[in-house]
């Protein structure tokens, strides 16, 4: 998911080629969202617990918040 995002992140040197940041999946529903975490049918890292709990927002470094149950963990 990180990299991912990193990839959205726009290049000011249009000599630089990027890699396109296109999630695999498909995008879930707001009239009807996965168990769990929101993301967790398009993250390559999901866990069961993933798939179970929602995650709560908790700051992993001051100012930085996350809604991953795995942010910090080393997972990725």
């Amino acid at each position: 998911m990180l990299t991912a995002l990193m990839r959205a992140v726009p290049v000011a040197d249009p000599r630089v080629s990027t890699i396109d940041g296109i999630l695999g999946g498909e995008v879930p529903s707001p009239a009807a969202p996965p168990s769990g975490c929101y993301f967790h049918p398009r993250c390559r890292h999901a866990t069961a617990q993933c798939r179970a709990e929602a995650p709560v927002l908790r700051e992993i470094m001051p100012g930085h918040f996350t809604r991953c149950h795995l942010a910090g963990s080393g997972a990725f």
